[in-house]
């Protein structure tokens, strides 16, 4: 929605989205899923023979896998906006886009596998590969928790808008919005916004479902849900199924 333009949550769907790219292309390649790109083969006949380790079995291909991913999100961008993406608005993105594949090169790691007698691991075979888009993700998310505003008086360069940190410079991997986010805790049917009133929470929970951070600070309401199913089934010969009913009471917080 462009009610949605250039928030911090823009700029964390326009990074985790380039990542997923770059993570879903790469693996594509590595189990040899597509003809353009298979392993890694840069890495062959290196390593270090005086610690007993080369480099073998099959890297992942980032390389390709972040190509692609610029060819075809970046590349669009560029078209309607010219050849290096001006505006503030296209460069934020473009920049966003490339913090999401950097953060898939940052945190590609390095297995091993150990060849020898018993077990001995005289010799390791060593390949790289990348981290499951899981670990991928809580590392957007953080980046995403600190994300850093720029200013929108400044059409072609990307500047932080607090002038404090202005000359501190801004990293491949941050993300970048311009405009502040709505209020996602009160309802706003013009912007599409359901509020959070009526919500199922956690009350145990600190995380982003407990009742504290979901409810806004509104408070919750509990009641009691009380939940009949089947329960202690057996079969009895012959031929039927056998079960008892069981009952439990449950407390369900939905926020005020």
């Amino acid at each position: 929605l462009p009610c949605f333009a250039g928030t911090k949550e823009t700029a964390f769907i326009y990074a985790v989205t380039s990542a997923g790219l770059v993570h879903s292309v790469t693996r594509s390649c590595s189990a040899g899923n597509v003809t353009e790109c298979s392993c890694d083969t840069s890495l062959r006949h290196g390593g270090s023979a005086s610690e007993g380790w080369h480099w073998g079995g099959c890297s992942d291909d980032i390389h390709y896998g972040m190509l692609f991913s610029r060819k075809f999100l970046d590349v669009p961008i560029k078209n309607l906006t010219g050849k290096s993406g001006s505006g503030l608005a296209a460069a934020m993105n473009l920049h966003n886009n490339e913090a999401g594949r950097q953060a898939v090169a940052k945190l590609m790691s390095v297995d091993c596998r150990c060849h020898g007698v018993s077990g001995s691991c005289a010799v390791k075979t060593c390949w790289k590969t990348m981290s499951s888009f899981e670990k991928i993700g809580h590392f957007l998310k953080d980046k995403y928790e600190n994300s850093i505003q720029i200013s929108d008086r400044l059409k072609k360069k990307l500047r932080r808008k607090e002038k404090s940190q202005r000359k501190i410079p801004i990293g491949k991997e941050d993300l970048l919005y311009v405009n502040k986010s709505p209020n996602y805790c009160v309802e706003d049917q013009k912007l599409g916004i359901p509020g959070t009133q009526g919500r199922e929470c956690n009350r145990t929970s600190e995380g982003p479902d407990g009742c504290n951070l979901l409810c806004c600070g509104r408070g919750y309401n509990t009641h009691v849900v009380r939940h009949v199913e089947r329960c202690e089934c057996k079969f009895v010969w012959c031929c039927y199924v056998r079960c008892r009913r069981c009952e439990t009471m449950t407390d369900v917080h939905t926020c005020k």
